[in-house]
């Protein structure tokens, strides 16, 4: 009993980021205790006890960089254990827990609304609890969509139903969540000519990173339609500018790639293979990390922009990390409403809130520093080409899961750097802030004001 109240305490004494932050590193440790167990390996291999906790927390944190080979370390089980791991990962440990919470007839109380409002960077506490299943439900329905496509067309492509079910089921999990793990030794390359895989991919991966809002609002468009034939149904401030970001990034990366590549690894390309090759690795920059090429035979222009891309990563309340669409946006609509001399950022008929934009300058202030960090010490530590790290650096950090073929290879202080970043990718930016910030203290004073030259 005395037990219990001294746990009930010490609960009670934390905030609600360092709750979030506790819960995942406890996924991180059940996760790392169940895939080191042995029934779960292929037999004779055995895992290293930093590489356990590396593809823990690459899956934990939805990334997909691998130390080991998924196909030839895990057997069919130890494929199903990853599989629930990449859920709690991508889906988010709240929007489960809460299904969980509900199931055993559990009342979802003040305390657990907060975790639910952080995990989910809302802003109300309101309808949270009514949020979380229609997140699940929608990912679920979304899964075994995916599940049952891939696995039906994969019957031609594996011996027996029980393989072609296994690798529809991983690749649709592993697709919508993001994750960038695969079991086919390969990630998507040997499906390089095989546009119908390409195409639900990408549809899953686009699906699981544009952000649990707009799939929500774009489902009660589609409910509302037959419903309400003269009701104009209007998507949220947030919905327009994360999609607008969200497909231009696409667009962008899919423009950088055909061009920089066409005297390079397109030289002698078709036209549709010039297509989905830069369509799908713009698509999985966004958080995929699956590959249908080796993207290290991509030329140095085109690694530096889908540098970029993995560093801003998907849009926020999804299964991404990076500092996220919406982000990057705003700091680019800043820039260019300063330059044109307004006071104000507006779009869409309504005006950013200045604390948004502030908020916005400094996750990427901050999510710089990181990296470039992360990067000085990998520079240090590891004997790789500086633009190998760099791109390590970006993936880890915007959980992408694309590598150069550098991940097996890192010493164990690299490989703890880039557990690090995967990490933080995952629980965001602003929780890894205020989980560093002390208690906050309101000003009883304050001091004259004195403008400053900048720039």
């Amino acid at each position: 009993m005395n037990l219990l109240s001294k746990q009930f305490k010490i609960s009670n004494q934390l905030t609600t980021i360092h709750l979030i932050v506790l819960y995942y590193v406890t996924a991180v440790v059940v996760s790392t205790v169940l895939l080191s167990l042995p029934i779960l390996h292929q037999p004779g291999i055995e895992i290293s006890f930093i590489d356990t906790v590396f593809t823990a927390i690459s899956a934990i944190s939805v990334t997909g960089l691998t130390v080991v080979s998924t196909a030839d370390t895990l057997n069919a089980a130890g494929k199903l254990v990853l599989t629930v791991i990449l859920q709690f990962g991508g889906i988010g440990i709240m929007t489960l827990g809460t299904f969980i919470y509900i199931l055993f007839g559990r009342k979802i109380g003040l305390r657990e609304r907060q975790l639910i409002q952080v995990d989910q960077n809302r802003s109300t506490l309101s309808g949270l609890v009514r949020l979380m299943l229609r997140i699940l439900q929608i990912i679920i329905l979304i899964e075994v969509i995916g599940t049952i496509i891939l696995s039906t067309y994969f019957l031609t492509y594996f011996d027996t139903w029980q393989e072609a079910l296994l690798q529809g089921f991983f690749g649709a999990v592993s697709a919508t969540t993001n994750a960038g793990f695969d079991i086919t030794g390969a990630s998507l390359i040997p499906f390089a000519d095989d546009y119908f895989v390409q195409f639900i991919n990408m549809v899953l991966l686009i699906l699981g990173a544009i952000g649990f809002p707009v799939l929500i609002e774009v489902q009660e468009l589609l409910r509302g339609k037959y419903k309400h034939v003269n009701h104009k149904f209007n998507f949220s401030l947030f919905t327009k500018i994360t999609t607008v970001t969200f497909f231009a990034l696409v667009l962008v990366g899919f423009g950088a790639i055909l061009l920089f590549e066409q005297k390079n690894f397109f030289v002698d390309k078709s036209w549709h293979q010039q297509f989905f090759y830069s369509m799908f690795q713009s698509v999985t920059t966004r958080n995929g990390g699956l590959a249908t090429m080796d993207v290290s035979e991509f030329s140095v222009p085109t690694l530096l922009v889908l540098i970029v891309l993995m560093f801003i990563g998907a849009s926020p309340s999804s299964v991404g990390g990076g500092i996220r669409t919406t982000t990057f946006a705003i700091m680019l609509l800043a820039i260019l409403n300063y330059a044109k001399g307004n006071s104000s950022i507006k779009v869409f008929g309504r005006e950013i809130d200045t604390e948004d934009i502030t908020r916005s300058f400094i996750v990427i202030a901050t999510a710089t520093m990181l990296c470039f960090t992360a990067t000085v010490i990998l520079a240090v530590t590891e004997d790789f080409p500086i633009l190998s790290i760099v791109f390590e650096v970006a993936s880890a950090f915007g959980t992408t899961g694309l590598s150069m073929g550098i991940t097996g290879d890192l010493s164990t202080s690299g490989k703890i750097v880039i557990m690090f970043l995967m990490f933080v990718g995952r629980i965001g930016i602003f929780s890894f802030l205020f989980l560093l910030r002390g208690k906050e203290t309101k000003d009883i004073y304050r001091y004259p004001t004195e403008k400053i030259i900048i720039g």
